[in-house]
């Protein structure tokens, strides 16, 4: 029998193992990018959307723009996905909003036809919600509050298959639900993938994704 210190450590271990095991690596070739770091072929918006020096996405609002019901502003691919893995990074400042959008039906309203993954500044919060940082907005809220400060560089890597959503952040999977359990079951099998104009500054980078069969 393993003395209770060695135990206690090859425990830690398979946690650690298993954990790391739910996001792709780096160099993972069965992922595509979703961006060509150049310009925003692929993608439609009549946001301010730009592609920065480091090959990296962001939102630059223009004067005047607010709110989030501007779906046009939103970025959005223009080709449908249905069952896949997305992975990316994204960053905010203090207070910063957008959010990430699966299986969008109709891209004059996100919100009713697709369902989001929320990215909002909401480091420190005890009990996140539904509506907080790596929640599924009217779904369901995080397991653990894993957002980083603002400012600072965070991943998410959601797999959508069939009706089952799991997000996994900054390494810890806070999210195993159905769209059923989540009163979603009218969510298409089909959509677009989005990122959300909220008029607030919001960068992404590392957009990629591995479609499944």
């Amino acid at each position: 029998m393993l003395p209770m210190k060695n135990l206690a450590l090859l425990c830690l271990l398979l946690v650690t193992t298993s954990v790391l095991a739910q996001q792709p690596a780096a160099d993972d070739a069965s992922f595509v990018p979703l961006f060509n770091g150049k310009d925003l072929t692929g993608w439609k918006t009549t946001g301010n959307w730009l592609v920065e020096p480091d090959g990296s996405i962001s939102l630059h609002p223009r004067e005047g723009e607010k709110g989030w019901q501007r779906y046009a502003a939103y970025l959005s691919t223009k080709k449908q996905y249905g069952d896949f893995v997305l992975d990316l990074e994204f960053k905010i400042n203090a207070k910063g909003n957008s959010g990430v959008f699966m299986r969008v039906g109709d891209l004059k309203d996100h919100v009713k036809s697709g369902f989001e993954v929320q990215i909002l500044d909401t480091y420190g919060l005890a009990k996140p919600g539904h509506h907080d940082c790596g929640g599924i907005v009217h779904g369901t809220g995080p397991s653990k509050n894993m957002v980083k400060p603002a400012g600072e560089w965070n991943r998410y890597t959601i797999t959508v298959q069939g009706r089952r959503v799991k997000v996994v952040f900054n390494g810890e999977q806070v999210i195993d639900t159905t769209l059923e359990a989540m009163n979603m079951a009218d969510r298409l099998a089909l959509g677009h993938i989005g990122f959300q104009d909220e008029a607030l500054r919001v960068w992404y980078r590392n957009v990629r994704i591995k479609e499944l069969k």
